[in-house]
């Protein structure tokens, strides 16, 4: 079982109450150091530099859209990088087990996932472009701009929605649930907080309060997809693929991806009944495809059931004490 893998390290309470601050605040603080480098470099360390640092339109125009893309995705990296040293250093924990259920992480699950959803992603967009919305869009390829785009899309989109993977589907999912010892609050916690950390997203702006039910759709099902397969795998596959082909292929000036793709959305867009299509009709279909593709069984238990807790001894648990402990001293 996914949840249990936490119970491999030590899953104190305590530990994920801290751990979970801590992850959140290098988040926090990873997201805008790229930036702030970049600026003073640029400009300097002075009172213009500033300024433009405090003022969020003025931070997303000083560069251009590849060098802001690439400092927005850099901050991810180093959170991830920082989130799997919480995990092992305060949870004495391996990244396997914060991965999947599994002896080792199935790679093959990874690529179905995103192949299935690229693939998918495409062909709605294309179907769009060429057929449905003809007008919404313009050419909007330029080779060099995009070659760049390309190369840092591949490396950083992946470890951008990676960590939110292990941070919502994961760390969250597991530190919730051990101590819940139900897998339901889990799921309907971290999708409700991962949708709610996207309401200040610019598409919420554009379209409508009515686009967070995209959000939180999307948060449910890969929390469904992570329960029913014991693992990251698919969730992960999934997100990467989403994201990237979105970087890639269309953006627009209301987007938080903002880049040199190759389509621009120039429409006007607003939430309306489409959004319920996505939530209601097409998350469920993926859903079924991974379901039959990999054969999930006991719904009710693997999404409802409780939390199994291992037999661990008193010692242990003084142990966990201790060493907690001992790493609060140490820091």
């Amino acid at each position: 079982m996914y949840i249990e893998q936490a119970f491999k390290g030590k899953s104190s309470g305590a530990r994920y109450i801290i751990g979970a601050l801590a992850i959140f605040f290098g988040w926090s603080c990873l997201q805008i150091i790229p930036f702030f480098i970049a600026l003073s470099i640029k400009y300097g360390y002075n009172e213009k530099m500033m300024a433009i640092f405090l003022d969020q339109n003025s931070l997303m125009s000083s560069f251009n859209s590849n060098t802001t893309f690439f400092l927005m995705l850099l901050g991810f990296a180093l959170s991830l990088l920082f989130l799997f040293l919480i995990y092992k250093r305060i949870h004495k924990n391996s990244i396997t087990n914060l991965t999947t259920s599994r002896k080792k992480i199935d790679w093959s699950r990874i690529w179905f996932s995103f192949s299935t959803i690229a693939i998918l992603n495409i062909v709605l967009i294309l179907v769009d472009y060429f057929f449905v919305s003809p007008d919404d869009y313009v050419f909007n390829f330029n080779l060099v701009p995009f070659l760049i785009l390309t190369l840092i899309a591949i490396v950083f989109v992946p470890l951008q929605t990676s960590f939110e993977e292990y941070f919502f589907r994961g760390y969250l999912m597991q530190g919730i649930g051990i101590k819940t010892k139900y897998r339901w609050i889990p799921l309907v916690i971290t999708s409700f907080i991962f949708g709610a950390m996207h309401y200040a997203n610019p598409e919420v702006a554009q379209m409508g309060d009515l686009v967070m039910v995209s959000y939180f759709g999307t948060a449910l099902m890969l929390g469904i997809m992570t329960l029913m397969d014991e693992g990251l795998e698919l969730s992960l596959g999934f997100h990467a693929a989403n994201n990237l082909v979105a970087s890639l292929l269309v953006t627009a000036d209301w987007t938080a991806f903002n880049t040199e793709s190759i389509l621009k959305d120039i429409s006007n867009p607003t939430a309306d009944w489409e959004v319920w299509i996505g939530a209601l009709v097409i998350n469920p279909i993926i859903l079924f495809i991974y379901a039959k593709r990999y054969k999930w069984n006991n719904w009710g238990n693997r999404l409802f059931g409780k939390v199994q807790q291992p037999i661990v001894s008193h010692t242990s648990e003084i142990s966990d004490i201790e060493d907690l402990s001992k790493m609060e001293k140490d820091y």
